[in-house]
């Protein structure tokens, strides 16, 4: 596995995760629960984006580690 597919699958991970924390945030009742998930949703999109930068910045300097 490569750097750049290691990077790739971390990203999928990510997204699941925060479409999961949304999706909790949608379902619950509870008005206090509902809003953690939603900041923990937010977090984890600043933390996909970073990765995203990071990413395109490794595969600009490393362009063997881009992904076919």
């Amino acid at each position: 596995m490569t750097v750049g597919t290691k990077i790739e699958s971390a990203l999928v991970s990510l997204k699941a995760i925060e479409a999961s924390l949304l999706s909790l945030s949608v379902k619950t009742n509870e008005k206090q629960a509902s809003e953690a998930f939603r900041q923990a949703a937010l977090k984890t999109r600043t933390v996909v984006e970073e990765v995203q930068k990071r990413k395109q910045e490794i595969e600009f300097e490393e362009p063997q580690y881009e992904l076919q």
